[in-house]
């Protein structure tokens, strides 16, 4: 259900996005007649109807998660909040200057803000993210948390950086299919690689009578 709920925002982005693409006449009358008030001018054009539908379905669907977890009485994780910040403002102000450029900026906004707060946490509170998640289940020596952390540092600030080399040096569409597959795919991989990594740094388990 909370894998779900986590992945819902980017398929609502991604499907409606792509529908609207398809219908780009009916996306800038639909936007424009419901959410016109939203709209500098209060008319959407018909090139930009999709990325503004989409965008809305999108600011929607992340208030929705924050809302449905809050009644669940789950935790609502620091990365949610962030998210939920970044999608509300960035995409009120795509809608209301017809300008994608600034949606087009939230992951590169969310992968930067993470890597901050890794990096801060660790320089500023000596608290170690990945070691707090992770720690109590696998037994590591320090030195490979802290690898991990600057991985993990490294790899959302470059992660920031390409969002914004695709945004700016592709078509729309081109950057939504990355949104949707590339930069998911690229997290996914990673995140295996982090678990070879670990793999390799695990204390052999003992054999059976406690023998080694």
């Amino acid at each position: 259900m909370k894998l779900l709920l986590d992945f819902l925002p980017l398929i609502l982005f991604f499907g409606s996005y792509q529908y609207a693409k398809s219908h780009a006449a009916w996306a800038a009358a639909f936007t424009t007649e419901h959410f016109g008030f939203m709209v500098s001018g209060g008319v959407v054009g018909t090139d930009e109807g999709p990325v503004m539908l989409a965008t809305l379905v999108v600011m929607v669907a992340t208030i929705a998660q924050v809302l449905v977890l809050k009644l669940m009485r789950r935790k609502i994780d620091l990365i949610l909040w962030i998210s939920l910040v970044l999608v509300v403002t960035l995409g009120a102000l795509t809608v209301w200057f017809h300008n994608k450029t600034f949606i087009m900026w939230k992951p590169t906004g969310l992968y930067w803000a993470m890597a901050l707060t890794f990096w801060g946490s660790q320089a500023f509170f000596r608290k170690n993210l990945i070691q707090s998640m992770l720690g109590n289940e696998l037994p590591l020596p320090a030195a490979v948390w802290a690898t991990l952390n600057r991985a993990w540092i490294v790899f959302f600030g470059g992660m920031g950086v390409l969002n914004l080399i695709v945004a700016y040096n592709t078509d729309e569409a081109t950057w939504v299919s990355f949104k949707a597959y590339g930069a998911t795919g690229l997290i996914l991989l990673f995140t295996l690689a982090q678990g070879v990594y670990l793999a390799k740094h695990l204390p052999p388990e003992p054999e059976e009578g406690g023998k080694p």
